[in-house]
């Protein structure tokens, strides 16, 4: 049976604005934000859903999110994550975000946008939209496919997003809604639930703001866990590129939410490059650590250390030809399988950072391109290309992580930000 909304969103809602009907055993609630009018009644429906036995007791199956590669647009596709397994058993994957009307509208097609093989557990979806209705509904029809978690997209500062949208990071101007709609997300769905945002937007970038905007969320929802990318956003003037750059991190901010919510679970995004600046993040007191192009663009020397590094496991002995073996079978697989898409070309983008600073790296890259024009299957490919790559490269296990010294959390606790106090303002209204 679907879990009811947080007790404190119903609480927040007046008698007059929150009906709750019994309709065959199942929990159907109206919730009215603003004014009571026909047009703002927001529902949250509830179906049977047939879930996967996966998606049941996740927290006991899979080890804790101590690391986990970042939802990103265009990026994090079937094909990534693919590789990504491949690489490491244990770190947690982000889908891309998908908006909750394209999921609303392509039921028809659902298989395109929601589902992956089995081997990518964990797995979190996530999800971006500003309506509660297509929200409920978008995360009902992601239950058949058993997610382990699902996230909401507070972050992307993306115009077509943020702007046009209006979702996305956008939304930390309103964390009422928010709050609602993180109640609507576990209501219709029996795994755990998340939120990824920035720290900031534009001049509503204090410490205090952040709190509020967490506080607001958390205690008038479900939600316990918060992906926190220790930049703001600004949204005039920058593209989302200059977004991951230009807004200085304030890696302080993160630490001191660790420090003034104990009860809820911080995971730190922004300029983590390596597998030491992972480990140096753990070690300051980050309950997980999420990376996002530096994993793709150099997964082998990245996610090739994940496994032992964070989850204590035995250094692995596979190698760059046993992982592309298996990544050509499954690539070989799935052409064609919407029509035109995927192609050769789209199969092979994830494994462009796969020979990061490796002799032959540019050779190979070289005839890849080349190969386009010709190939139309991923092993004919792999037969014209690899041998630009020397076997020293392809039958060497991974080799040991770099050691630095660098630590670029070490300030960040010596810079805390005052204290967080919950305004009696805010106590009256949570």
């Amino acid at each position: 049976m679907m879990k009811p909304a947080g007790h404190t969103l119903i609480a927040s809602l007046t008698p007059v604005h929150s009906v709750i009907l019994k309709n065959h055993g199942r929990l159907f609630s109206h919730l009215i934000y603003g004014k009571l009018t026909k047009s703002r009644k927001l529902h949250c429906y509830h179906r049977k859903c047939q879930f996967h036995k996966d998606s049941v007791m996740v927290a006991t199956r899979y080890p804790p999110p101590w690391f986990s590669v970042a939802p990103m647009m265009d990026y994090t596709d079937n094909h990534f994550r693919t590789l990504a397994r491949l690489i490491s058993k244990h770190a947690w994957l982000y889908t891309e975000m998908i908006a909750a009307e394209t999921i609303v509208y392509q039921t028809g097609n659902l298989d395109r946008f929601l589902a992956f093989g089995p081997e990518q557990h964990p797995i979190v979806l996530q999800i971006g939209g500003s309506d509660l209705e297509n929200i409920a509904k978008a995360t009902e029809l992601a239950n058949a496919y058993g997610y382990d978690e699902i996230n909401f997209n507070c972050g992307c500062p993306s115009p077509k997003v943020a702007g046009k949208g209006c979702f996305g990071v956008r939304l930390m101007l309103d964390p009422k809604f928010v709050a609602n709609a993180m109640s609507v997300i576990s209501a219709n769905t029996n795994v755990p639930v998340s939120v990824k945002c920035r720290i900031g937007v534009d001049d509503h970038d204090s410490y205090n703001e952040l709190c509020d905007f967490v506080y607001k969320v958390s205690s008038q929802s479900p939600t316990k866990h918060f992906i926190i990318h220790s930049r703001k956003a600004l949204l005039n003037g920058i593209s989302p590129k200059e977004n991951r750059s230009i807004p200085p991190l304030k890696y302080e901010y993160y630490y001191a939410l660790v420090r003034d919510f104990p009860d809820l679970r911080f995971t730190i995004n922004g300029g983590i490059n390596t597998i030491d600046e992972v480990i140096a993040a753990r070690n300051e007191g980050a309950h997980g650590v999420m990376i996002g192009r530096a994993a793709y663009n150099n997964p082998w020397n990245l996610l090739g250390h994940v496994d032992s590094a964070m989850y204590g496991s035995p250094p692995s002995t596979i190698t760059r030809r046993q992982v592309l073996e298996n990544y050509q079978v499954y690539g070989d697989s799935v052409l064609g399988l919407y029509g035109p898409k995927p192609n050769v070309r789209d199969v092979i983008k994830p494994l462009l950072g796969f020979f990061h600073s490796e002799p032959g790296n540019g050779l190979w890259k070289r005839k890849v391109d080349a190969a386009f024009l010709n190939c139309k299957t991923i092993k004919s490919l792999f037969e014209e290309t690899l041998v630009a790559i020397p076997d020293s490269v392809l039958d060497s296990p991974i080799t040991a992580a770099p050691i630095s010294f660098s630590d670029i959390f070490a300030d960040a606790k010596n810079i805390l930000p005052p204290p967080y106090t919950v305004q009696e303002k805010e106590l009256l209204y949570a």
